[in-house]
């Protein structure tokens, strides 16, 4: 576990490096080959489902690969070596800084009023329109994002690293970033992509639950309304359209005492996501930075939590 508690101190510190050479960027490029070599607009429904299938099992397989020969190749150092070695792997499947400098950015043109460069910038982390976006509603999104993405870019590869070591972490996140890429319920996705998204909604299952129960002590300890957040979370989280995603929104919702959900718009065309939690207060900036803490707050316990469960068991600790 001191490697994932590495791996977190090195994206606290450095962050994600904007470079062609991310493994995220070559997932998606990898991702974006085969897309281009299987997907047919004139196969059949079923032909569709086969190759998108057929394009998720390759894909793992070459990521967990790659992040297994790499972990093989660490094991001829010394024992800090390799664990600083998986440490920088696991520190690429995993966002906390990035979520928060978004946040942080937004909260910034948000206080200085700044409403165009604010619609602007919630535009590169939601995939909603944000053209007519008042101050609220980019709150509103940007939480919405930091919340949900709590789970898919820092806990569920934590818990799958805890699980399996840095391969399976990588193997999460390959599985993440098809979902993000072919996940879609449109004319294209609909069927190509429906195996992506089952598997996301498959592995997203525990860890969506734990970051629930994560955000309801973070509530508490960073003096926010623990018993909301939990009562929210069990009356709300099964409106999210997602399986997954309702356990982190309906939880923050509560503990910030704001509603989540609503209208939104997408390639011009409003669709309406059921509401989460309760409009005690209207969603603000200041609302953003609380997310975030929470965010942060979550992140530690759960290293915190892993290095005792892991202690008490007598496994080892790297």
């Amino acid at each position: 576990m001191l490697t994932a508690m590495a791996a977190f101190l090195i994206d606290t510190v450095i962050g994600d490096p904007r470079t062609k050479l991310h493994p995220v960027v070559l997932m998606g490029n990898l991702i974006g080959w085969l897309e281009q070599v299987l997907y047919e607009q004139k196969d059949s429904d079923g032909r569709k489902f086969a190759k998108g299938a057929l394009l998720v099992l390759l894909v793992l397989l070459v990521c967990y690969a790659a992040a297994a020969g790499l972990m093989h190749l660490s094991y001829y150092l010394p024992a800090w070596g390799s664990a600083l070695a998986g440490a920088f792997i696991l520190s690429f499947t995993i966002s906390p800084k990035s979520l928060a400098q978004a946040g942080r950015e937004i909260y910034s043109l948000l206080t200085d009023g700044n409403l165009a460069e604010a619609r602007r910038k919630v535009g590169w982390i939601v995939g909603r329109d944000t053209d007519e976006l008042d101050e609220a509603e980019i709150a509103r999104a940007t939480v919405e994002t930091i919340a949900e993405n709590t789970v898919d870019g820092i806990i569920a590869p934590l818990f799958f690293f805890a699980l399996g070591g840095v391969p399976l972490a990588v193997l999460y996140r390959a599985a993440n970033t098809m979902d993000s890429m072919l996940g879609y319920k449109n004319e294209k996705y609909l069927y190509f992509g429906r195996a992506a998204a089952r598997l996301d909604d498959v592995l997203g299952l525990l860890p969506a639950r734990i970051t629930g129960v994560l955000f309801v002590t973070s509530a508490a300890l960073l003096g926010y309304d623990a018993h909301n957040a939990f009562r929210i979370m069990c009356r709300d989280a099964a409106k999210h359209p997602s399986p997954n995603g309702g356990y982190a929104e309906a939880t923050v919702a509560g503990a910030l005492h704001i509603r989540l959900g609503g209208y939104n718009s997408y390639f011009g065309k409003k669709h309406f996501r059921a509401y989460m939690g309760d409009a005690l207060a209207v969603t603000a900036p200041h609302h953003i930075l609380r997310c975030i803490r929470m965010m942060y707050t979550a992140t530690v316990l759960f290293l915190i939590s892993l290095y005792f469960v892991f202690s008490c068991w007598g496994y080892a600790l790297y």
